[in-house]
Order: C-alpha cells, then sequence, then structure tokens
C-alpha cells in the first residue's frame, strides 16, 4: 500500500519543494503541498502546467520515474500555426532532435480544450493563428514535446500534461490535488477521488481513494 498525490502544477512553478536559487527564488511545491515525506515521481517543467505525481513511497516513485518502464505520458500543446497532417505523421513516426530520434508517438488534432487562464496569457498574434494537438510520449527527455514541436515547425506556446499512466488530471484546477491509495502488487484501476482546493493553500486533508498500479 502507498499514498499517491496527483497534483495539478501551475505554471512557472518549480516540480521540487525547494529552490536553491538564492536570489529572486521561484514559486515552488511546497507552497501547495503540506504533506511531510511525499516527493515528486519525475518532473514537469517550470513554464508547463498539469500532472505532477508525488508520493512517500521510493519503489513506486521510482516505478512511475524510471523510462525503463516507459510510462506514457499525453500532453495538450498549444502551438504557433495551423499544424499540419504531414507534421502530426511526422510527430507519430519519430523526429530527429540532437540527443538522437524519438521513440514514435500518437499524436492528433485537438479541439481547444476548455482549459483554465494562464498567466501570463500566451501571447497571440493577429496574423498567426494557433492550433492544439495532444501528443503521447513514452519518453522523458529534457522539454521533449516543445522540442518535437519546434522541429516539425511548429513551437510550443502552452503546454499542459493531461495523464501519466492511467492517471489524469480529471478536474483538478491550478492548485488542486488529490490522494489516492495504490494497491501493489497491480489490480484494476479505481475511480479518481475528489480534488483538494488549495486557495487557502492549507488543504484539510480527505478520504484517499484506493487504486492499484498498472504495468
Amino acid at each position: 500500500m502507498a499514498d499517491i498525490i496527483l497534483f495539478n502544477k501551475p505554471f512557472q512553478v518549480l516540480s521540487q519543494f525547494t529552490d536553491e536559487r538564492p536570489k529572486n527564488p521561484r514559486a515552488t511545491l511546497a507552497e501547495w503541498i503540506k504533506k511531510p515525506g511525499f516527493y515528486a515521481a519525475g518532473r514537469l517543467d517550470y513554464d508547463s502546467e498539469g500532472l505532477l505525481l508525488l508520493t512517500d513511497h521510493g519503489p513506486l516513485q521510482h516505478r512511475i520515474a524510471s523510462p525503463r518502464n516507459k510510462m506514457p505520458k499525453t500532453y495538450w500543446a498549444q502551438v504557433e500555426g495551423d499544424i499540419s497532417d504531414a507534421a502530426i505523421d511526422q510527430l507519430s513516426r519519430g523526429v530527429d532532435l540532437k540527443d538522437g530520434p524519438t521513440r514514435p508517438a500518437k499524436a492528433r488534432k485537438l479541439d481547444a480544450p476548455d482549459l483554465w487562464p494562464r498567466n501570463p496569457p500566451v501571447r497571440h498574434r493577429e496574423t498567426i493563428p494557433t492550433s492544439w494537438i495532444e501528443l503521447t510520449i513514452t519518453e522523458g527527455r529534457n522539454r521533449q514535446v516543445r522540442r518535437m514541436t519546434a522541429a516539425v515547425g511548429y513551437p510550443t506556446l502552452r503546454l499542459i500534461r493531461y495523464r501519466i499512466g492511467d492517471w489524469t488530471l480529471g478536474t483538478l484546477k491550478p492548485g488542486e490535488f488529490r490522494i489516492e491509495h495504490v494497491h501493489l502488487p497491480d489490480a484494476p484501476m479505481a475511480s479518481p477521488g475528489k480534488p483538494h482546493r488549495t486557495g487557502s493553500r492549507s488543504p484539510k486533508a480527505r478520504r484517499p481513494q484506493r487504486r492499484t498500479l498498472s504495468k
């Protein structure tokens, strides 16, 4: 049995509890997560938003974060320009990056999702349209999604991680989280729990949901 936190990380927040930069420190998880012993299982870039998993169980943390397990991660990316079918096909087949070709991915065009406003907002240019894609990858290279979309000619303007394995954001808003139980060994997934609202940044504990980790 292990506990896991599903957190909707806001824009420009570090995926850790401290900032090593001595001057002008950035926002960290400590402003929202008041649960000693929990650590992020993997990371999400400072300028990306969405699902971040934290756990108090070391083996589970390693299992989620290790690239060897190839746990799929799904992102919603707003890109500059009206992305072409050829670019979608190229993303699906794999893209050549400086550190080598990426694995094949699942890519598709996406209708603009109903999302919370970002602060500051994405820059808007009257003469240049934007479009949304959904991209599922099984790697964890540094800034991989942004590099992939740029490589096919459509720079990423906004990036939200929606899913990790069988866990999704659900109805979580930025700064909200929910806690679930994970049963080891594996068994079918349970339904997600209700979110904690962290407007006061001191959420009250609610009864965790039970869930099992799928391979």
